[in-house]
């Protein structure tokens, strides 16, 4: 292994590590609540947690969730000189594979929403930004999370690329990073996708079963 992999395979175990932090469970066991687990739609995220019916519970989640995303990429920005150019967009995957599939939790995680728009968020604030607000208006309109983050998504590599050479430069190794995300996210909503298409997908803000 060369010089420059192990410094990247240690930012990827770093990140990976952060990112397995399933915040959803440990705010819900801190707070009192049933394991987000076991109810709704099993799916360890912020939008099940609303469902237990505490709104703090599950504000905490999803800017915890955000923060692991974010973090690991902007150590990298404040203390990576020097760093590989794709230090930041292995950081940025990491921890959002540890949300999907967290080593503390059987493997067994949430569908990574949040935390990609944390991740996002520390590669580049002004794409960030305008993910945060697609995943906004049409959650807004359609009061489906899950759509909202279908869309972000999609758009998300759009985008980045739409506003390379004007609002910034596009590095490729994010690019792939940002469509990896997007496909994995896509793939976690699978079911989702399949109870839209049915009318039986269940809005924001609905009582847990």
């Amino acid at each position: 292994m060369n010089e420059t992999a192990w410094p990247l395979l240690a930012i990827a175990v770093g990140a990976y590590l952060l990112g397995s932090l399933s915040f959803a469970v440990i705010v819900s066991r801190a707070m009192g609540l049933a394991d987000p687990r076991s109810y709704g739609s099993g799916n360890p995220g912020a939008t099940n947690v609303l469902r237990s019916g505490s709104k703090k519970a599950a504000a905490a989640t999803l800017l915890l969730d955000a923060f692991k995303g974010w973090l690991p990429v902007a150590l990298l920005g404040w203390f990576g000189a020097g760093l590989p150019p794709a230090a930041a967009a292995v950081a940025g995957l990491a921890a959002f594979l540890g949300h999907l599939y967290p080593v503390f939790f059987g493997f067994k995680g949430g569908k990574g929403v949040a935390t990609a728009a944390g991740v996002i968020l520390g590669w580049q604030p002004l794409l960030g930004l305008a993910v945060v607000m697609v995943w906004v208006s049409v959650a807004l309109v359609s009061r489906y999370s899950s759509l909202a983050a279908l869309t972000a998504a999609v758009l998300a590599p759009a985008l980045y690329l739409a506003g390379n050479g004007w609002l910034w430069q596009a590095n490729a190794a994010v690019l792939m990073a940002l469509s990896l995300m997007g496909l994995l996210l896509l793939w976690r909503h699978r079911e989702n996708m399949r109870r839209l298409l049915a009318g039986t997908e269940s809005k924001i803000g609905s009582k847990k079963k």
